[in-house]
């Protein structure tokens, strides 16, 4: 990879940088700058501080206005520690260099932060290949003023032609490693294709969702496998799959890469292999953390992530998981039981009828309504046997 350790090896101290424009309000920004200090934590920084700014659109050379860049070098000169500024939205290469020869510091964006952390995550090789893919592309576009950061991968004779100057020479060894993990990947695929199509003619059922919305830990609770599961966004990277069977119904479960919004778009192409899983499922169980503040915005994400996947209009039951945090989170504690009952009743409601009926409430960690769960899913995959399979009763019971 482009940098085969982490960026983050040690717990550096970092400053969070955003933008309030036409596109963005500050109420949505501050979400952002939330989300991106989770990020930050996941990649091993500490956020101690955020700065933001109101501006019709961002600066051409350096993203924020003059001034707030100079309110936040002096900020970083009183307080000496801090080793690195991180952008909420993408930054040119251009931008990148203007804005550390002022504030002196390393700077990075929101897409650099999120390679950073898959490459860390990433485990197998089509994991690695994809990263480094997405890094590469991503550096492309960036390397004037940039090229001192790539790693030296020629030189010397016959690596360079007539004329030819440093950031031509390195653009031209990205190219011929974007091409090369192109051919790897490809490969890759074809072996993967292989495998799913030998996997026979079971009903597949794909956990999609937001990133750390608890996938992981539902695949271990129905599957009763060890999936690692952490709370820390992407956990998993390489999608994991195993043979379930409820009541004598054997189906294929697979845990997938979770979404997040602002994902970076090289990314998404490179891991759409991997999502093929989700492509070619039967059921998408789409997992939503209901606890956390921005529940209906994360759904969005995820809804639009799967049309642009072209796999929305397979049946989905969505999953509302951490109902114990959310009790636990919205009422307080003098709260009635009576009162309490009847809020929870008219929330599970309203999801009852914008879904159709084809949710359900749980609590993973809790194992509450698990049951109940095991039961829906278990209806869906009989009725979808029934219609692919009508004279196979050996999948109807």
């Amino acid at each position: 990879m482009i940098d085969k350790k982490s960026k983050f090896l040690q717990e550096e101290k970092a400053v969070l940088v955003g933008l309030v424009h036409k596109l963005q309000t500050e109420h949505q920004l501050k979400e952002y700058l939330e989300e991106l200090a989770f990020l930050a934590e996941t990649a091993g920084a500490k956020a101690v501080k955020k700065f933001y700014q109101k501006l019709p659109h961002p600066d051409s050379k350096t993203f924020i206005g003059k001034g707030k860049l100079e309110e936040i070098r002096q900020y970083i000169e009183k307080n000496g520690d801090i080793q690195v500024a991180i952008f909420d939205d993408e930054l040119t290469g251009s931008q990148i260099s203007n804005i550390e020869k002022i504030l002196e510091i390393k700077t990075i964006d929101r897409s650099d932060l999120i390679l950073d952390i898959f490459a860390n995550r990433a485990k197998t090789a089509q994991a690695k290949a994809q990263v480094e893919l997405a890094q590469y592309q991503y550096l492309l576009p960036r390397l004037r003023g940039m090229w001192k950061h790539l790693e030296r991968l020629g030189g010397g004779i016959g690596t360079r032609g007539p004329g030819e100057t440093e950031i031509e020479t390195d653009r031209r060894i990205v190219r011929d490693k974007i091409s090369l993990l192109r051919k790897k990947l490809v490969e890759i695929d074809k072996q993967a294709f292989t495998q799913r199509k030998d996997r026979g003619e079971f009903i597949r059922v794909a956990l999609v969702g937001y990133t750390n919305v608890g996938k992981s830990t539902i695949m271990n609770v129905l599957s009763k496998s060890e999936v690692f599961a952490e709370n820390k966004l992407f956990a998993t990277l390489d999608t994991t799959t195993r043979k379930v069977v409820f009541e004598n119904t054997p189906f294929l479960l697979s845990d997938t890469v979770g979404f997040i919004r602002k994902l970076p778009h090289h990314l998404v192409e490179s891991f759409k292999s991997t999502l093929d899983e989700v492509k070619e499922s039967d059921v998408l169980l789409h997992v939503v953390d209901i606890s956390h503040p921005q529940y209906e915005d994360q759904m969005a994400v995820v809804n639009k992530t799967l049309q642009d996947l072209k796999c929305y209009d397979k049946p989905v039951i969505t999953i509302f998981n951490k109902m114990d945090l959310y009790v636990k989170n919205t009422f307080d504690e003098w709260l009635d039981e009576d009162t309490k009952m009847q809020l929870l009743e008219e929330l599970k409601q309203r999801w009852i009828n914008v879904t159709q009926g084809n949710c359900i409430f749980i609590s993973a960690t809790e194992k509450q309504n698990i049951d109940e769960l095991r039961k829906v899913l278990t209806d869906k995959i009989r009725e979808l046997y029934r219609i692919r399979y009508p004279y196979k009763t050996e999948f109807l019971y």
